[in-house]
């Protein structure tokens, strides 16, 4: 391949060979093709696109650029993925309940990145749990338990995270077909049959706008049925967090929440919407509608608490520890702020980015890869769009550490993250879906 020719075909807005883009991501993963060459072509990507087939081929190039998970014939996963959110547990719920359905779910997960949280800094907020299993360990206990959460491994698409840490700081970030590639390639080598894909639309979203969200969500689920994957895309609401709480163990106690039949309303309909999804790529004789039933059917008795519990215990996790500090309130930051309604009203802004930014800032999410995550600090939110509000009265309750933390700075945000007017609807949060579409 002639790198200085492959850029200029991509920049003139014509195709690239298939079998260059092949040679590309070879070069990439043994590190013999210049950065600078490799960021021209995502450069020349973001601004002509690429087409069905050379997304297609870069993507299963990125998938085999490391080892695969692959099962045996006989079991058939599914694995479900958000574009990121604030406040976003459903990854707790949804795994464990799916499973409870009868359906294997093998969910690799992230950490946090950038305002949105990552599972596998919630899951660690349990004693014990062991969140990297290694990848018999993880195929094993998809089969014994039928479902498993573990970090992602780096043995897994390498290539993709090279691609990443380039676009990240060529500004070549938000391109469609670089997105898309990015997380079906993780998907294909984490080697589930089947994905669900929640693509966050708002605030504290990576797409702002429906319009993004809806071609985005097209995408994902053509480029998985492209490469032999059924996949389905629901496009949900993220103008404001997901339940009442954002940081990392108040989000687990949450979750456990409602799958003991507690918990929020906007949270137990999305997590239901997502498993009823998965149930019908898992089992295709089953309607969505009876699908959705079923879900709720297993929250309620409760099957999916109880396969949350032989989850987190196969992973080593002492769930009995953590409820037990949850009910002292021990999983909680000690120091506690407010922040308060300057006017009476109806809240018409609750701003997930905001909130977000807050609770990362005072260490419950990560400002710098290096830094270590407090699985304590939290934001509580009081109300939230639609709910009538008085003067003084609290919004939000924080909670972080009180050692050499930035509470002016993330005040300074929250109290921005929070509007009162004269009226406002809840937002709608399922906006849109995509699919479901079989594998070619």
């Amino acid at each position: 391949m002639n790198p200085v020719a492959f850029i200029e075909t991509k920049r003139d807005g014509k195709e690239n060979d298939l079998s260059d883009i092949r040679e590309l991501v070879d070069l990439v993963t043994k590190g013999d093709v210049a950065d600078y060459q490799v960021a021209a072509w995502l450069m020349a990507v973001y601004f002509n696109g690429l087409s069905g087939e050379e997304c297609r081929i870069f993507t299963e190039s990125l998938a085999r650029s490391g080892k695969m998970v692959r099962f045996p014939e006989n079991l058939s996963p599914v694995d479900k993925h958000s574009t990121g959110g604030v406040g976003d547990k459903t990854t707790l719920i949804v795994v464990p309940l799916a499973a409870a359905c009868g359906v294997p779910v093998a969910k690799l997960s992230g950490r946090g990145l950038g305002f949105t949280g990552g599972t596998i800094d919630k899951l660690e907020s349990i004693p014990g749990f062991r969140a990297h299993l290694d990848m018999r360990d993880f195929i094993a206990q998809v089969r014994s338990t039928g479902c498993a959460i573990s970090g992602h491994s780096g043995d897994l698409a390498p290539a993709e995270a090279i691609f990443y840490e380039l676009r990240d700081v060529t500004g070549t970030v938000p391109s469609i077909p670089l997105i898309t590639s990015s997380i079906v390639s993780k998907k294909i080598a984490g080697g589930s049959s089947s994905f669900v894909f929640d693509v966050k639309c708002g605030s504290g979203a990576f797409m702002e706008d429906q319009r993004s969200a809806l071609e985005l969500a097209e995408s994902l689920v053509d480029l998985s049925a492209s490469m032999g994957r059924g996949s389905m895309a629901l496009i949900t609401d993220m103008s404001q967090p997901l339940g009442m709480w954002v940081g990392n163990a108040a989000e687990v106690a949450e979750a456990v929440d409602l799958l003991l039949g507690r918990g929020p309303d906007d949270l137990r309909e999305l997590s239901l919407r997502l498993t009823a999804s998965m149930v019908h790529l898992g089992r295709p004789s089953i309607s969505l509608d009876k699908a959705l039933s079923l879900a709720e059917r297993s929250l309620d008795e409760g099957k999916g608490y109880r396969k949350f519990e032989e989850m987190v215990r196969s992973q080593g996790g002492e769930l009995d520890r953590f409820q037990e500090k949850v009910s002292r309130r021990e999983h909680l930051s000690r120091t506690v702020r407010e922040i308060y309604a300057a006017e009476s009203g109806v809240l018409t802004r609750c701003d997930a980015r905001r909130v977000g930014d807050a609770v990362r800032l005072l260490g419950g999410g990560r400002l710098s890869k290096k830094d270590a995550v407090d699985h304590g600090v939290s934001c509580q939110i009081l109300r939230k769009i639609g709910d009538a509000v008085s003067a003084g009265e609290p919004l939000a309750r924080v909670y972080f550490s009180g050692e050499g933390v930035r509470w002016e700075e993330a005040r300074a945000g929250l109290v921005r993250a929070f509007e009162v007017g004269e009226g406002a609807k809840p937002p709608k949060l399922l906006l849109g879906s995509v699919g479901p579409r079989e594998g070619d």
